[in-house]
């Protein structure tokens, strides 16, 4: 990798996170919320309301107001919340922990577990392991986390009774009420990333093991494990790495969903209570800094797809 092609994977990124914060602020402005209503109240005076809008510059011009909204933001300060009344920043990136604590656990149970049943499935091609691992694909593809996240709940929380409902506690705060808090919410939002990693290993796994560089490695002599886990499974990951980098979209999406569903404090949830209390601040803020995770992880995959694969070269 060369400092030239990092420098403009970071200009992209810039440049992406601009045409974002373009979008997310005209869409904020297009909703039907006055500002100085929601702070106010629907009793407030017009005079009182004037005043406000010239206090938020509300009368500013549009390309103004936007200035006076990024210039601050990009170092770090989102404004004040119009619901607490509190900095939206030290808020948002708390719940953007939580957030990624909920995303990393489900990717980290992901990758224990889709790794070895992809695998298994292309080694054992045709055989009950393979046709176990196609039915968890397709059910963890055709279910939508708010019917997996409600099946859960019914079956572990609701009818044996083994794990919390809904809720959240800080692992530093109690590490074993933390963690079963978070396990049913990991489940759900992993199940579906299991489905599409266990599903794409096993397809690359099936084609590298058939490519002529793999009989060729046999035939010198290398072991079978050296063959499987140096050479196939490294070049077949690969492509993993692709879905992975693209499935923290979805990650990022399915957590607002299934943030609601467990009550979890993240920035999933806090975009829905930022929505209906029409609080402009916190939705910028929130989307924002969504779009930012979501560009840093694809970034931080180009960069694992270098040090995977040698032949790979950034020019």
């Amino acid at each position: 990798m060369s400092g030239r092609w990092l420098l403009r994977r970071v200009l992209l990124i810039a440049y992406t996170l601009f045409i974002v914060s373009l979008v997310v602020f005209a869409i904020t402005q297009a909703l039907p919320a006055d500002a100085a209503v929601v702070i106010l109240g629907q009793n407030a005076t017009p005079a009182a309301l004037a005043a406000v809008r010239v206090r938020l510059g509300l009368e500013d011009p549009v390309w103004l107001q936007y200035w006076h909204w990024i210039w601050p933001a990009l170092h770090g300060n989102f404004g004040i919340s119009m619901r607490t009344s509190q900095p939206v920043a030290p808020a948002m990136f708390a719940a953007l922990g939580r957030s990624l604590l909920l995303a990393g656990g489900a990717i980290l149970l992901m990758l224990v577990l889709a790794v070895p049943l992809g695998l298994a499935a292309a080694l054992g091609r045709g055989k009950p392991i393979d046709l176990f691992a196609g039915l968890v694909s397709y059910l963890g593809v055709s279910s939508p986390e708010f019917v997996t996240g409600t099946v859960l709940l019914i079956v572990f929380a609701d009818r044996l009774g083994w794990l919390p409902a809904t809720g959240y506690v800080p692992l530093g705060q109690n590490f074993l009420a933390g963690l079963g808090h978070l396990i049913l919410p990991v489940a759900t939002v992993a199940l579906v990333l299991i489905a599409h990693v266990a599903r794409m290993l096993r397809s690359e796994m099936i084609d590298v093991l058939a490519s002529d560089y793999i009989r060729a490695a046999r035939l010198k002599g290398l072991s079978w494990r050296v063959v499987l886990f140096r050479h196939s499974l490294r070049n077949a990951l690969l492509p993993v790495i692709t879905v992975v980098a693209l499935d923290v979209g979805y990650v990022l999406g399915g957590i607002i969903v299934v943030e609601e569903i467990f009550a979890i404090p993240g920035i999933g949830r806090a975009l829905i209570v930022a929505i209906e209390a029409r609080d402009l601040p916190s939705i910028q803020a929130a989307a924002l800094i969504m779009a930012g995770t979501y560009a840093v992880v694809n970034f931080l995959a180009d960069i694992a797809y270098a040090l995977l694969d040698k032949r790979i070269r950034y020019e």
